[in-house]
């Protein structure tokens, strides 16, 4: 059932009036005037055109989640990984239609307000802390690549072994770009470039999508282990038991790794928090528009990602890492390019998923407080620090990807949804025992259930030593 269209002049129910009154004057016209209604939430008019609109949710979708979907499929198989990935697209969907329903109803355009709404100051909090804890996994994410890739790209250049160079140890460079870049930039008070780091980060993932294609007819498979193998100086791959090593592509597989792929798919699927913040901004807002904008985009990512987990499983299947750019030729130039690419991207892109977090501790630990340059520093040092240690210390990306897509992830995709739509929307509009209500429900559990199972199985992986049979 769809709820009525504020913009329309039929009444809500009389148990909704309370919402009515939130909605009243929550966004202000420019044109007011004394003696005329407020202007609501859907009637604000935005000046972002569809496209753009479409343009920004693909780029809050598209991240770092993309480099370990290849990962994934070698560990359940191409036919169950592109309907798992089918799932989880269609799964976020819903639950952005969840969001655009309560905040037709309330009139609200930010996350942690829904939770405010729906929960009082304890469901702020705990959406901040979601919130915060996804942007630190995508930090940790980034930070990673750069320690894997920037010691690859620097050695390429100079000639050298980045093995048998300190200066080109991972951790110790991870430390100087944090340091000498990002740093700096976080530093800022606003965020001017964000926009060009948008564009630039999706037109690098697309490069990347480009380039996986186009070597998966230049690297035969036996080709693509062997080379990569001789440049690292790893120690081969070992089979693993009930994974395809040879040259061939298993439509279905299941083993232990296999929990950490759902977590990878969830983790490249969020952008839930931007959604709110899209949706205001949308030309001609309405809640059917700016779901249109969110199923194609969606729709894009899932072909997008599909199309590169597919091409990068057929080029090196079973032995594929979690990070897809280390089975590559350190001296490709191609890849070469992209690797800069991808690095350039995540770069930028550290300082741009500091902010959030920074403003989410701000308003919870220093809720009246003038804004001080000390805090705004502390913060960020403190934050910075944290996320090297964490990527010092954690082993693979994958790990990274599986923590973070097991929690953050169903909490913002598959929980907190369906309990703002439970709380929010009255029950003189949608019952208890209507199936709307009763399909949130069934999505909230669901959602649980993802978590717990995925973690649970996670835990026992770390605590058994499977999680290093790979070898990653």
């Amino acid at each position: 059932m769809e709820l009525q269209d504020p913009k329309m002049n039929g009444d809500l129910p009389a148990g909704a009036v309370g919402c009515r009154q939130e909605r009243e004057g929550f966004l202000h016209s420019h044109n007011s005037a004394p003696g005329r209604k407020s202007a609501e939430f859907m009637d604000f008019e935005g000046k972002t055109s569809f496209g753009m609109s479409v343009f920004n949710l693909s780029n809050a979708i598209m991240g770092s989640g993309i480099l370990g979907l290849a990962y994934a499929m070698a560990h359940t198989g191409v036919l169950f990984f592109l309907v798992l990935l089918l799932c989880i697209a269609l799964l976020s969907s819903y639950s952005i239609h969840l969001l655009l329903t309560c905040a037709g109803v309330v009139g609200i355009r930010a996350y942690e307000q829904l939770g405010q709404r729906a929960l009082g100051p304890v469901g702020k909090v705990v959406v901040a802390m979601v919130i915060c804890l996804h942007n630190v996994g995508a930090m940790s994410s980034y930070l990673f690549i750069i320690k894997s890739e920037l010691p690859l790209v620097i050695g390429t250049f100079l000639e050298m072994d980045p093995n048998g160079s300190w200066f080109l140890n991972g951790n110790l460079l991870i430390i100087m770009v944090s340091v000498l870049i990002i740093l700096p930039l976080a530093l800022m008070r606003h965020l001017g470039y964000l926009g060009y780091t948008s564009g630039l980060s999706l037109t690098c993932m697309l490069f990347f999508l480009i380039s996986v294609i186009y070597k998966k007819f230049h690297i035969s498979c036996d080709v693509g282990h062997n080379e990569t193998a001789a440049e690292s100086k790893s120690p081969p791959v070992h089979p693993i038991q009930g994974l395809n090593v040879s040259c061939e592509a298993q439509m279905f597989t299941v083993d232990s790794q296999m929990f950490y792929t759902v977590p990878i798919m969830a983790f490249a699927f969020v952008c839930h928090p931007e959604v709110l913040p899209i949706y205001t901004e949308l030309c001609r807002p309405s809640k059917r528009r700016m779901q249109a904008v969110a199923n194609v985009s969606i729709g894009a990512m899932f072909c997008m990602y599909a199309l590169t987990a597919t091409f990068g499983y057929l080029t090196f299947y079973s032995s594929v890492e979690a990070e897809m750019l280390q089975m590559y030729s350190q001296k490709d130039l191609l890849i070469l390019c992209v690797r800069l690419a991808v690095l350039l991207a995540v770069t930028l892109t550290v300082p741009v998923v500091l902010f959030p977090i920074r403003r989410a501790l701000q308003q919870l630990l220093f809720p009246s407080k003038a804004f001080s340059w000390l805090r705004h520093v502390a913060i960020a040092v403190i934050l910075l620090i944290l996320v090297n240690v964490l990527v010092i210390y954690v082993p693979t990306i994958r790990d990274i990807f599986g923590v973070i897509g097991s929690t953050s992830a169903p909490s913002l995709i598959f929980i907190l949804p369906s309990v703002f739509y439970l709380r929010i929307v009255p029950s003189e509009v949608e019952p208890l025992s209507s199936w709307p209500k009763i399909q949130a429900l069934c999505f909230g559990v669901l959602g649980v259930l993802f978590m717990v199972i995925s973690l649970g199985f996670m835990f026992f992986n770390w605590a058994t030593g499977r999680s290093h049979v790979s070898g990653h």
